[in-house]
């Protein structure tokens, strides 16, 4: 699972941080996104590798052993680096995972994690299958993933240190994925009740209320500074918001900052001119409203309608082509 991908990070720093080796890497992407390829890792670890004349990315560099990330400059995955590897990396940055294919010393783990990532996106894709059903069998086809990927883990004459640092990460996803599930059926259940409310601090000034903004669909972005995936959301909220300028509907964003980021948010919001309801929560995560709708993790999207009620407790981001399509229905 992507999301959880630094954080596994800072924990395989931990566990290698007096592990440092050397390896070369190489790849060769169809279709690429970017003219260099970003790899982060332990101890903050950050290697940068531009495309040559020969139209190859190549680097050899020094690392702490464990568990990496590449990145294309769009998309990212796994890597496992350690003293000696030599790595040849070939896909297609049109179909992504589904073609990422490791040649060399290392070949055998990072392949595994290629594989590992389109098994987890399947299972992640069939969840919403699930939240349609019982709890408890939810909790048994989680059950039957956590043991099927502990047995491919150790079953698969991986290199030793490899399973020792990844099976954390698979009891981590499990985890994950329970919260996912609770943070999903508290979705559900909020949707077609009345809100929960707020009266936070408004950028332009004064406070401003979810009733201040009744009569009007609200699309509420509960959001923070130092949140790059919510960063990322940014320039497709700007421009949901321009198309539906004028139309009867509210874009609020709340940020969950502590308090002494307070005036970075301030600077932050006028600095990338940011549009809408510019609000800031009074208790960051602990906040009343943001605890009342499950947010554990952000960016996440809500969506209100005139009477107050919760048309979506966890809607469509920006980026998504959902957003639009919902927003068209209901602004006729």
């Amino acid at each position: 699972m992507k999301k959880i991908t630094v954080l596994f990070l800072l924990l395989s720093s931990i566990s290698f941080a007096q592990t440092p080796g050397k390896v070369s890497f190489s790849a060769k992407i169809e279709n690429r996104n970017s003219d260099t390829l970003t790899i982060y890792g332990p101890k903050k670890f950050k290697q940068i590798i531009p495309i040559n004349k020969e139209g190859l990315f190549e680097a050899t560099f020094e690392i702490t052993e464990g568990i990496h990330q590449f990145n294309d400059g769009s998309e990212s995955s796994m890597l496992y680096l350690k003293d000696g590897d030599a790595l040849f990396l070939s896909m297609d940055a049109k179909a992504f995972d589904e073609t990422i294919v490791y040649k060399g010393k290392g070949e055998k783990e990072n392949n595994y994690l290629a594989k590992k990532a389109l098994a987890d996106e399947a299972f992640e894709l069939g969840l919403e299958s699930l939240l349609e059903k019982e709890e408890a069998i939810f909790k048994t086809a989680l059950e039957m993933k956590k043991a099927q990927d502990l047995a491919q883990l150790e079953g698969s004459g991986l290199y030793d240190k490899f399973v020792t640092t990844y099976k954390p990460k698979i009891l981590q996803d499990v985890s994950m994925l329970q919260q996912f599930y609770a943070q999903k059926t508290l979705a559900k259940k909020l949707e077609g009740s009345v809100s929960p409310t707020f009266n936070y601090e408004n950028h332009k000034g004064g406070t401003t209320k979810l009733e201040d903004l009744k009569g009007k669909y609200v699309y509420i972005d509960v959001w923070a500074t130092w949140c790059g995936p919510c960063r990322a959301e940014i320039p497709f909220l700007k421009k949901i918001e321009e198309k539906y300028h004028g139309k009867n509907i509210e874009f609020v964003s709340i940020s969950v900052d502590v308090d002494k980021d307070h005036e970075k948010w301030q600077k932050f919001v006028t600095e990338k001119e940011l549009g809408g309801v510019q609000l800031f929560a009074d208790k960051n995560w602990n906040s009343d409203f943001i605890k009342a709708f499950g947010i554990n993790a952000i960016p996440r999207f809500l969506l209100i309608d005139p009477a107050g009620k919760v048309v979506k407790a966890d809607a469509a981001r920006p980026s998504s082509d959902e957003l639009s399509k919902l927003l068209d229905t209901l602004l006729k």
